[in-house]
Formats: C-alpha cells, structure tokens, sequence
C-alpha cells in the first residue's frame, strides 16, 4: 500500500478519533462506570529507562489473556510491534487507552503491525477488564510473574509495582524505532504514534 493511501486512511481514523476525544487530551472513562478505581494525580513519571532508539529490543515471553503464550521474538522477520505497556486494569486513563486502538485497528493493520498490550495485572483481572471494555484485538498480556519482569527490562517497571504508561514501537529486525515513557496521568498522543509507525517498513 502506498504511503499516499496509507495517509488518507489515516487521516479518516484520525479524524473520527479526534471527534471522540481520543487523540490525546487527558481523559476520562467511558465504559465500566462504577468499577473504575481512579489512583488520583501520580508522579509523570517513577523509572529509569534500559532501552533507547537503535536497541535490540528485550525478548519476553508473557501469557496471553485468550490463552497460551506470546514471546516477542515470534514477531521478527514478519510484524512491526507496538509494545504498550499501561499501569494497572480498571483505573480511568487505561480503560480508555486500548479503546482508542480499537478503533484505530485499520491504522496498525496497514502498517503491518500487532500491539501487544501488557500490565502487571494477572490473568483473572485482566480477564475481566478486557471483557468489561468490549474486547481487544491485540494480544493482552500479563507480566504478573516474575512480577514486572518485562517492564524492568525496559526499564518502565515503576518502584510501586506497577508499569509506566509507555510507548515502544519495534521493527521487523527487532530494533525499538520510537520510545514514549508519557506521563502516567494522561494518554499517549496517537498522532505521533502513527508518524512513527508511517516510517517502517511494511
């Protein structure tokens, strides 16, 4: 696909994203009322990051809500790979987030990407919350055990036990070509995730 159609669709995405408040701006939830927990405002940021642009990215290996297990390196040679790490299920900025790339689906898909959605949170919670937010189409993960061990590798895992809010886009080589540790208070900017995915190859 041409990177003329791939922007015009993007931008159409985008569009409809924006109408729905999901570009960005801090937000609030939109599913699951009454079952939220809302942390109130945290430090932006509680970490010290392992990994920068032009890495290799770590290798995992985490269990999949829908079963089984993902490892990143199943990836190489075929899927460019969003790595999005968030803090915790059923708090007010996540449950809005991976929302959003639902509805962006169209966007990853024409950049020959997959997300990989991870929280510290184990497999029964996770179960839940995906459910409660109508289902993802990306693989949901927990780094529940070794507790945050993923999320130490790349050093986003925060000294509450919890993961930042983070950002890591992965080419087919497996090398990070973006790196978003975003304030954990408010969601990643989309726009300037799809410019960086606009930039891999497909």
């Amino acid at each position: 696909m041409s990177r003329r159609v791939l922007n015009a669709a993007t931008a159409a995405v985008l569009g409809a994203l924006l109408a729905l408040g999901f570009a960005g701006a801090p937000a609030s939830c939109r599913g699951g009322e009454g079952h939220i927990y809302d942390p109130g405002r945290l430090a932006p940021r509680d970490s010290t990051l392992r990994v920068e642009v032009g890495d290799e990215a770590p290798d995992f290996t985490l269990p999949a809500v829908t079963g089984g297990i993902v490892r990143l390196f199943q990836y190489r040679g075929s899927r460019n790979v969003v790595l999005s790490f968030v803090p915790a299920a059923w708090t007010p900025v996540c449950s809005d987030q991976w929302p959003g790339y639902n509805i962006a689906e169209e966007i990853f898909t024409q950049a020959d990407a997959v997300i990989l959605g991870i929280t510290v949170d184990n497999l029964p919670t996770l179960h839940a919350w995906t459910r409660e937010m109508g289902g993802m189409w990306f693989p949901v993960l927990s780094d529940f055990w070794p507790h945050g061990a993923a999320a130490a590798a790349y050093g986003v895992l925060r000294s509450d036990g919890t993961a930042e809010r983070a950002l890591f886009v992965i080419d087919k080589r497996g090398v990070i070509r973006y790196v978003d540790v975003h304030d954990i208070n408010e969601r990643p900017p989309l726009d300037e995730l799809v410019r960086a995915l606009e930039h891999l190859e497909r």
